[in-house]
């Protein structure tokens, strides 16, 4: 039916959207705090830059693209996640020539074919922040923070960050060969997928959602035993930095994250009671993805966090972000000669600054006044002819059910000064 969104896909309705704004409220007040500028990218972009830049070997590339021709002949693809678009504009517009780091934060819908289920849409929305130009391991530490931080803010608890290094190309290698010796004698009973990938990228299986690869790798060798020292003295220093931080996390040897960009330090964000998909979100450093799409070696680290579920998790733990705020004021009209009244009244009351409204289906004022508690208003103005006549309004609280006569020229002035004080 036409009537019906495609599957996978949600409405955000009038009597949920206020959740939003304070979502991307919290949002950009954390981000202004540690420094990060907004950055808009297209909704889609070539396909090749998330080939080349997730990696052909991910669930993400061989599974969940929507990828279609243009009129043109191009291959373009609905972005999949964020980094990778936003990676193309740091080089795209030289964003480096203002001087380095530099520390971007993106709101956005992402899209992703897969089986719908709670806290994983096909269309979903996703904040995410990413900082270029440093291989400090305390802008790790800060990142991570960053990233607790507005999930402490918006009321999240009962949180787990979990935390792994997947390595650099200089300790990979060891590792490729130690877990292919592994997994040599179980490659019959891996799934199709992975048998693909034993040879092209075996890390990717341990990200896969298989239950019988998930029990086949949990006694592979891991990516953290392998480290060189460089990489094992950086994941220390991470550790130490969220230590001085105060925050608590849990070593994930098994964590490697769902893209092929990241290197070093990946971590995640769990939360309980919203389904299968309990991760909230998460990132990790990817020093070597600017130099793979192009540009000079650029070290980067970024984290993305899925808005959806972010929801689901604060409707769980029973912290809605925000009630629907309804309306300042709401102009009752009693008599058809106050129409023209009505009308210059709703504009000076907007132009003060106050959300109104008015009835326009000719209801009662009983009615009117109905639908003002449904709104919800917070207060409603009363405008009949007799009032008109002299030159006032009834101006009426509609939680304490108390009402004033007010000069018209004075309305607008007196419902600001009650609504600072209700």
């Amino acid at each position: 039916m036409l009537t019906n969104r495609p599957r996978g896909t949600e409405d955000i309705l009038p009597d949920t959207i206020d959740r939003w704004y304070r979502l991307e409220a919290v949002a950009r007040e954390v981000s202004r705090l540690y420094g990060y500028r907004e950055i808009r990218t297209p909704v889609f972009e070539h396909s090749e830059l998330f080939n080349r830049g997730v990696g052909d070997t991910t669930d993400i590339v061989e599974k969940e693209m929507y990828t279609f021709t243009d009129r043109g002949g191009r291959s373009v693809t609905l972005r999949p996640e964020g980094t990778a678009p936003v990676v193309r504009a740091f080089l795209e517009h030289h964003l480096e020539a203002g001087g380095l780091p530099v520390k971007l934060f993106y709101f956005g819908p992402m899209f992703r074919y897969g089986r719908p289920q709670t806290g994983r849409l096909r269309q979903f929305h996703q904040f995410g922040v990413e900082a270029f130009g440093s291989r400090d391991p305390a802008l790790d530490a800060e990142v991570i923070a960053m990233a607790m931080d507005l999930c402490s803010r918006l009321g999240l608890r009962d949180l787990e960050l979990h935390l792994n290094s997947v390595g650099c190309p200089a300790c990979r290698p060891q590792h490729r060969e130690e877990l292919q010796a592994y997994l040599r004698p179980h490659f019959q009973e891996l799934c199709p997928t992975c048998q693909g990938r034993f040879e092209r990228n075996p890390l990717r299986i341990f990200d896969c959602k298989s239950p019988v690869c998930q029990e086949i790798v949990a006694a592979a060798p891991t990516v953290a035993a392998s480290l060189c020292p460089d990489c094992s003295s950086h994941f220390g220093r991470v550790q130490e930095h969220l230590r001085d931080l105060g925050l608590d996390f849990i070593i994930d040897a098994q964590l490697v994250r769902g893209l092929d960009y990241y290197t070093n330090t990946a971590f995640e964000i769990m939360v309980q009671g919203i389904g299968a998909q309990n991760s909230i979100g998460g990132g990790g450093r990817y020093d070597g993805l600017v130099a793979a799409l192009g540009g000079k070696p650029v070290p980067g680290i970024g984290f993305g966090l899925g808005l959806e579920r972010v929801l689901l998790a604060l409707a769980a733990q029973g912290r809605e972000p925000l009630p629907d705020r309804g309306i300042d004021v709401l102009v009752i009209t009693a008599g058809s000669g106050v129409d023209r009244a009505a009308v210059r009244l709703l504009a000076h009351l907007r132009a003060g600054g106050l959300s109104a409204d008015r009835d326009y289906l000719g209801r009662s004022v009983k009615a009117q006044m109905k639908f003002a508690g449904r709104y919800p208003a917070r207060l409603a103005l009363i405008l009949g002819e007799e009032e008109l006549s002299r030159g006032v309004a009834g101006v009426r609280r509609l939680d304490t059910a108390t009402q004033e006569e007010v000069p018209l020229e004075a309305v607008v002035a007196y419902c600001r000064r009650l609504l600072q004080q209700s």
